[in-house]
């Protein structure tokens, strides 16, 4: 596609077990069913008199491992005799982290375990499938309800399905025991159906962001239990191994490496100032007493709620400057990760908002007292009175925008194709897959679009007997934009991850526009992913004799790219259905209502003109021809002759002369002709992966 860019106080909450308006209501989906925490959650007596609570309950802790602004633990302890917290070492759950993170969980944990013991508690640890161990403690404790926060991401809500349908298999108290979902509300809304399409829409309504809550007291569980051990981190470890997480050993190599680093690699002679990965900065640590970076790489805000309180306290104040050591190393890890104005917010607090071990509303109350603070109780219509009090305010909103819209895209979506969430990077990325047996196929759409640009694509080239599957990728459509530098190798290193996390073996990789350039990355990076590669109207060029372009390291912004950025989307969301009709002018009548309002609504979302401000960073100077080296007879061109941004002649006739091997389609359309000829081009995909697959060998295809 064209580079377009589409692109209150504690008394309201007591506890949220008795009072209504304190969770949104999805509509119900298959399986897993939603009990609401709007009303009291007690058992009845004969005379319809509630009782004094069940008799006990589960609190199965995932990712919100605090006792702070925890409204499940509220719940649960005022609906309960005895409450047996728990948290499961699942390696199906923590193989969705890198190392790093699963040392924080780890920190995280003891801290639980300890903040627990002081409210009159403990936290059972145990390893294992979630649904078995919930099984089995269900039965020992006679537990009726079972507490645990909604998820959006897919793999998780599976292992929750799962749970639910066991738990339908015990009974207690004559009835089988209930999975009870919650969740933290932020802004005051009443249910999905109040949640509009549009955050243009939404900022309108002007919904209220609610308080946190302080932890309740809770009952003693009252039974002799064996709580557990915390491991360490190399019994982890040697758990996830034994657990089948070593299996693709190649594979998890491949994630080690990022685009940028292989590219600089090939590029150029290695020297001092390449041998290591150099997306990746690397200062030296020294040790600080309460310090909050705990893992072995020190770069991110980790450790329990406190520690973390206590470094976004520094945060905030970044601009005041400290005598105290360990604000003064958060002071120095913020201008390390200052790639742009506010991104180091989500760089540090990012993995320990993932984890729940601070609850986004809490973050946002905190930035909102301490901006009072400072002004003498008032806020101020014009912006906030510091950059990191605004990096943390609008990260949370952000944050919590997408989502809500994730879990408004799953339970409503009724398209012919269900959307699925993954998380990459603490970030939820949108994605569909559709057919159930054949070769694996990814497509991957240009600047400004989604998957849905595909809308005509996916299920027709599944129904070729294929499984197919397609992202929006982060910046664009309803995936999460977080305030960061986007780069054409960032969007690589998340396709390589998508392929190993989600689709779990080597693809046929197609990609439009700049989509196009990512794909031809990725094979250029990592052939062992990539079956073959269709190149549907492709971003980049093609240079004879092609020997050096230098690769641009540093991408910060400037002050006129973000003059540009917004000018920029200024102009589209004023022209765009005049703007797409010229990149379809053999069927403009495919430029229809949901297209441009789709583009429109995905224009209004918060970090738009931050994904467009890339545009003037971009580096698309390596070659196609460069790319494509190694990966001959395994390259598909299919062109739409007709295309507004490119010399489409001329573009083929240097492939011809300079790439040998390269197959090319023509087509009498434009710079999207798989939305403006769908037919013709899904026709042309479906051969062209029966072509490769018929030439790969057997052992390939196993």
């Amino acid at each position: 596609m064209p580079l377009l860019s589409l692109t209150t106080t504690f008394s309201h909450f007591p506890s949220l077990s008795f009072l209504p308006n304190t969770r949104l209501l999805p509509s119900p989906t298959p399986r897993l069913a939603r009990l609401s925490l709007r009303a009291k959650i007690a058992e009845s007596d004969d005379k319809g008199e509630p009782s004094n609570g069940v008799a006990s309950s589960i609190l199965w802790f995932k990712h919100d491992l605090r006792v702070d602004d925890h409204p499940g633990l509220i719940a649960a302890a005022s609906n309960s005799q005895a409450l047996i917290p728990l948290y499961v070492f699942d390696h199906r759950i923590l193989s969705r982290f890198s190392d790093e993170m699963q040392e924080m969980v780890l920190f995280a944990v003891e801290d639980l375990r300890k903040s627990l013991k002081e409210l009159g508690s403990d936290l059972m640890i145990r390893f294992g499938s979630a649904e078995n161990v919930i099984q089995e403690l269900v039965k020992e404790v006679k537990a009726t309800n079972v507490y645990a926060e909604e998820e959006v991401e897919y793999d998780v809500r599976v292992i929750m399905d799962v749970v639910k349908e066991t738990l339908e298999t015990v009974y207690s108290e004559e009835r089988s025991a209930r999975l009870v979902l919650w969740q933290t509300p932020f802004y005051d809304i009443t249910t999905l159906k109040d949640l509009p399409a549009s955050h243009d829409d939404f900022q309108k309504l002007q919904f209220s962001i609610t308080s946190p809550v302080p932890p309740p007291t809770l009952p003693s569980a009252k039974l002799e239990l064996d709580w557990g051990p915390l491991p360490t981190f190399d019994v982890l470890k040697e758990f996830m191994n034994k657990n089948g997480c070593n299996r693709q050993k190649g594979w998890t190599l491949i994630k080690e490496k990022s685009a940028e680093s292989i590219l600089r690699r090939k590029l150029r002679k290695p020297d001092k100032s390449n041998r290591n990965d150099l997306s990746v900065r690397r200062t030296p640590r020294k040790q600080v007493e309460k310090s909050a970076f705990v893992t072995q790489k020190g770069n991110i805000v980790g450790g329990g709620t406190n520690t973390v309180l206590n470094a976004l306290a520094a945060y905030l104040r970044y601009l005041e400057g400290t005598a105290r050591d360990d604000w003064q190393e958060v002071h120095e890890q913020v201008r390390n990760a200052e790639t742009r104005d506010g991104a180091s917010f989500t760089a540090l607090f990012g993995p320990a908002l993932c984890l729940g071990i601070i609850s986004r509303r809490r973050v946002h109350y905190e930035a909102i007292t301490y901006e009072k603070d400072r002004n003498a109780g008032f806020l101020s219509p014009f912006g906030y009175s510091a950059v990191t009090i605004g990096a943390a305010a609008d990260a949370v909103c952000s944050m919590e925008w997408y989502w809500l819209l994730g879990l408004k895209s799953i339970a409503s979506y009724n398209g012919m194709y269900s959307i699925q969430i993954w998380r990459w990077k603490g970030h939820l990325i949108q994605y569909t897959v559709s057919g159930h047996e054949g070769p694996a196929i990814l497509l991957v759409h240009g600047f400004g679009a989604f998957l849905e640009h595909y809308r005509d694509n996916i299920c027709g080239i599944a129904e070729g007997g294929n499984r197919v599957w397609a992202l929006t990728i982060l910046g664009f459509g309803k995936s999460e934009k977080p305030n960061t530098v986007y780069t054409e190798v960032m969007w690589a290193d998340l396709l390589r991850d998508f392929i190993v996390e989600v689709v779990g073996e080597p693809v046929h990789l197609v990609g439009n526009s700049i989509g196009g350039y990512i794909v031809a990355i990725v094979a250029c990076s990592w052939h062992a992913l990539v079956k073959s590669i269709v190149l549907i109207n492709s971003a980049g060029n093609v240079i004879p004799g092609y020997s050096f372009v230098p690769f641009t390291k540093d991408r910060q912004t400037s002050g006129a790219s973000w003059l540009g950025a917004r000018l920029l989307l200024f102009f589209l969301r004023l022209r765009l259905k005049d703007i797409m009709k010229d990149y379809y002018p053999t069927k403009p009548e495919r430029v229809d209502d949901w297209l441009v309002n789709e583009m429109l609504r995905a224009s209004y979302d918060p970090g738009v003109p931050v994904v467009l401000e890339s545009i003037f960073s971009f580096n698309l100077s390596i070659p196609l021809n460069f790319l494509l080296e190694g990966i001959e007879e395994k390259v598909l061109i299919i062109q739409g002759m007709k295309d507004p941004i490119s010399d489409s002649k001329s573009k083929l006739a240097m492939l011809k002369e300079h790439y040998a091997g390269v197959a090319i389609k023509e087509l009498d359309a434009g710079h999207c002709p798989h939305d403006e000829l769908p037919e013709d081009v899904n026709s042309m995909i479906c051969e062209w992966v029966a072509s490769v697959q018929s030439k790969l060998p057997a052992e390939s295809l196993s």
